[in-house]
């Protein structure tokens, strides 16, 4: 009986024949019949493809679906950036931006250009941003500390140096994912090697046995940050701190500083004439110190999770950490959330353990909350509880955390830590859960936080914002010009000529009352008619934030291969 190419497994085609085609033989192949057009149209086949092309991080997003179009217009990507201005922190120069312009902030997005360049993952910091390009570089505008002040004859080993705009950091290697404190960076390059930046002209590598590589428990998988730390994930679930602000590592890092200070003016990271928009790192590599170990999760006191979908098979441990002001959250691959308060010190953890927070963990308890149980508030209806919930991803920053399931039923739930430095301690007050009913249901895939303002990403491409206005940092546009009543502006004529009292010299006396239901920001803001735009990745900190967006009205002839029908 003869054979036909279809005969031939999936997996075949899947994994080691369609990788080897180029784009348009691969989009032709899928336009031979239904069964081709099937395997060619594979989810998991394009979220590994645009890994590969693109340097598309998986561990920022929740998306499940989508790839394909995503990869077809991910050539260019656009930046956008909104909120508070000082610092450089937008990157817009007076020319670029809107007009008339607030002195304070720009409350909507303004498009920032890095001509030549694909970005596709952003990420914010106390006073700047960090972007991450398509071959692995790293792009930075800002301010990395933005409590003190640099000349401008000063190189950027100071970490008080402010960029004009966007810059390129000069690193020897390739990059995969990048995390933000306050005032410093973290990076997990290409070879799982973790690097740090506490000024933008001296990265450092951490050269540590704990992280060498050799076993799971020594391959780092995650980097996050918080306030003034960061904090590794390792393939066998154990969490290591790093604080560069304190103890040994800061002892380290200030000698070195000293030493480089006392030699040529290579070390100062200053910009030449030839490359004016790229900072010339001066790299060196951290020896000797080690970093704190975090016990590890209370495995056997954990619940078995029903209502998940999960099986609760194998090993239950930690897929994903999160970082907020001295507290770590962390996720398990059955889906606990699980908190970890950290103290002050390098040697003062050994007594701490991990708080399991089953208020943002089992399905039965999210059930009963209010937002699922009482009284809707005015204007908006109850949501459907969720009948399963299986947590898949967290986020944090400053004193804010989230979990959300995924999926049309996502599940949002977020949770506060009321003080600096106070986590969930056994014996301390439960922490409750904050859930919104406009994001339930809603297709969240990625949360983001800034101080008081916060978003969500959807997966149709949508971003939702609330909280403060922030300096304009809710991007839902001019407060003085949005109609009464509605999400962003004022509520009175009173409070509306108030605040406007002095706008004529750019000043809002007050601003405008808090959002609290998330509501869509526009990135069309200052075009003649409507353009349908879809947001992939958002980023928040601070009192400022940031999107990539991409344009759905660009058409693509039938030479970009994006479909078998000429447009």
């Amino acid at each position: 009986m003869p054979y036909h190419i279809t005969d031939l497994p999936v997996e075949l085609f899947l994994d080691n024949i369609l990788p080897l085609l180029p784009i348009p033989d691969l989009l032709n192949i899928g336009c031979v019949d239904h069964h081709f057009a099937q395997l060619t149209s594979d989810e998991t086949f394009w979220h590994r493809k645009i890994q590969e092309d693109f340097n598309f991080s998986r561990s920022e997003t929740a998306r499940k679906n989508g790839w394909k179009f995503l990869y077809s217009r991910l050539s260019h990507p656009g930046v956008f950036v909104w909120g508070e201005r000082s610092n450089g922190r937008l990157g817009l120069t007076e020319n670029k931006l809107p007009q008339p312009v607030l002195r304070d902030g720009v409350p909507c997005p303004v498009r920032l250009r890095i001509p030549g360049v694909r970005i596709v993952s952003l990420i914010a910091g106390g006073w700047s941003f960090h972007a991450l390009d398509s071959r692995g570089d790293i792009y930075v505008w800002g301010v990395l500390q933005g409590m003190m002040g640099a000349l401008r004859s000063d190189g950027y080993s100071l970490p008080s140096k402010r960029t004009e705009g966007p810059m390129r950091l000069n690193l020897p290697v390739k990059i995969r994912n990048i995390s933000c404190g306050r005032s410093h960076c973290a990076a997990l390059d290409v070879n799982s090697q973790i690097w740090m930046c506490v000024s933008w002209g001296r990265p450092f590598q951490l050269s540590t046995p704990l992280l060498d590589r050799s076993s799971p428990e020594t391959t780092a998988i995650q980097i996050t940050s918080g306030w003034t730390f960061s904090a590794v994930l390792t393939d066998s679930g154990e969490v290591l701190v790093y604080r560069p602000f304190s103890g040994d590592m800061e002892t380290v890092i200030a000698t070195k500083t000293e030493e480089l200070d006392q030699q040529s003016a290579t070390t100062k990271a200053l910009p030449t004439e030839q490359a004016p928009h790229v900072i010339p790192c001066y790299t060196w590599t951290m020896q000797g110190v080690e970093s704190v170990r975090l016990p590890s999760i209370p495995v056997r006191d954990l619940p078995k999770l029903d209502g998940n979908g999960s099986t609760n098979e194998g090993e239950t441990k930690l897929v994903k950490i999160a970082g907020a002001d001295e507290t770590i959250i962390g996720l398990t691959n059955k889906g606990h959330v699980l908190a970890y308060h950290l103290i002050g010190g390098e040697n003062r953890n050994s007594h701490q353990s991990w708080v399991y927070l089953p208020e943002f963990s089992e399905v039965e308890k999210v059930r009963q909350h209010e937002t699922f149980t009482g009284t809707p508030s005015e204007g908006q209806s109850r949501p459907e509880p969720p009948e399963t919930m299986h947590i898949t991803h967290i986020s944090a920053q400053f004193r804010t955390f989230t979990a959300y399931s995924t999926g049309e039923r996502s599940v949002v739930i977020m949770g506060k830590l009321e003080e600096p430095g106070v986590g969930p301690q056994p014996g301390a007050p439960r922490l409750l859960p904050i859930i919104l009913p406009a994001l339930q249901n809603r297709g969240v895939i990625s949360v983001v936080l800034g101080d008081y303002h916060y978003g969500a990403l959807t997966a149709d491409g949508k971003l939702l914002t609330w909280g403060a206005y922030s300096k304009g940092a809710l991007g839902l546009g001019d407060p003085t010009k949005i109609p009464l009543g509605q999400p962003g502006g004022f509520v009175t004529e009173e409070e509306l000529r108030g605040a406007a009292s002095a706008l004529r010299w750019g000043i809002l006396r007050h601003p405008p009352p808090d959002v609290t239901v998330p509501t869509e920001v526009k990135f069309d803001h200052g075009e003649g008619k409507r353009r349908e735009q879809f947001c992939f990745a958002v980023a928040a900190a601070g009192w400022h934030m940031g999107a990539l967006v991409i344009d759905l009205e660009v058409r693509h002839h039938r030479s970009t291969i994006w479909g078998c029908d000429t447009e």
